[in-house]
């Protein structure tokens, strides 16, 4: 399996957990995260899961995020298998808002299908660190999605 993890950061935390899922990853096949300001598009990789992280920025995302995902042509990741997740403050999202919602949905839009819901990780604060243990639970979330992917749809 390959997989492509696209992140926005701007404290390095992000970049942090799409690292972590890579290495939980790579166990299964190829896995490279890579800055969104890396890729000149999120539609011409040979990919079969892709991951898009970000921070939650005024309760929604990035510029960088944003823009990558609106320049997807629609039907371009077409029953693609993604995943997206965030990173913000910890406490109710309905006041600290949610990046990986906003991709979630965008991502369906585009036709990917979705592996789990949306996940956020937490920050202790505005430029971090991660609350501890979250590169663990982001090992974990990313391998439970994937363990369902394989009983679910890899048949």
């Amino acid at each position: 399996m390959k997989t492509l993890i696209v992140y926005e950061t701007e404290y390095g935390n992000t970049e942090k957990l799409a690292r972590a899922m890579a290495e939980a990853l790579s166990e299964h096949g190829e896995a490279r995260a890579t800055s969104v300001a890396g890729i000149s598009s999120l539609d011409h990789h040979d990919a079969d899961l892709l991951i898009v992280g970000s921070p939650t920025q005024r309760h929604g995302l990035p510029s960088g995020i944003r823009d990558k995902l609106d320049g997807v042509p629609k039907g371009r990741l077409k029953n693609m298998a993604a995943l997206a997740f965030d990173t913000r403050y910890p406490g109710s999202r309905w006041i600290t808002g949610s990046a990986a919602r906003k991709i979630h949905r965008i991502l369906r839009d585009l036709g990917c299908r979705l592996l789990a819901p949306p996940e956020s990780f937490f920050v202790a604060g505005e430029q971090g660190p991660l609350e501890p243990g979250e590169e663990d639970r982001a090992r974990a979330w990313v391998l439970r999605s994937l363990g369902r992917t394989q009983r679910e749809t890899l048949r």
